[in-house]
């Protein structure tokens, strides 16, 4: 059975030197196509090289084709099948002995589009194309009191907990300032 896992961690020691071999060799690669101008753009490539540390930091900012004097350059641009793809919004859920507090990135939607319901252990978004039920840590909350701000594209939604526990389950529509 030791043997057994030796071999497993043999085969992704080859694996992670098969990948960080091929990634140096593309990054080398990618350079050299800077440096003799067949990738245009603005670039800055830093290689780290440091004890026990190997690697590369990229940035950069490139362009499709021959600008010309008279045409701007031509900027990438999401398909327009992704633009209204629904797609769930970035959460963060908090908790403290008084509060749970919810934190939903929602970016480019202006407050009158978004809709928040609060049921009992649960928030749901929908806003534009975003849309997403969050579980709360607890279904012990006081949803009708709950209090939601939006501000920089950042839905900040506080809801009390309640004193007791109760099992009947409630959904209300949270007004958003």
């Amino acid at each position: 059975m030791p043997d057994d896992f030796e071999d497993i961690f043999d085969d992704v020691d080859k694996f992670y030197q098969r990948l960080t071999k091929k990634m140096f060799k593309e990054m080398e690669e990618i350079e050299e196509a800077i440096r003799s101008g067949k990738l245009e753009g603005e670039w800055n490539i830093k290689s780290i090289e440091e004890p026990g540390v190997k690697g590369y930091i990229a940035r950069g900012r490139f362009q499709f084709g021959k600008p010309q004097e008279s045409l701007p350059l031509k900027t990438l641009k999401l398909p327009k099948q992704v633009k209204n793809e629904i797609r769930e919004p970035l959460t963060d859920v908090f908790e403290d002995k008084d509060n749970v507090k919810l934190y939903v990135e929602l970016p480019g939607v202006e407050k009158d589009k978004i809709q928040l319901n609060v049921t009992d252990g649960h928030a749901e978004i929908k806003a534009k194309n975003f849309y997403k039920v969050v579980d709360l840590p607890t279904k012990d909350l006081e949803s009708d009191k709950a209090v939601a701000n939006y501000k920089n594209g950042v839905l900040e939604v506080t809801i009390s907990k309640t004193k007791k526990s109760e099992t009947e389950e409630r959904k209300h529509a949270i007004k958003i300032e």
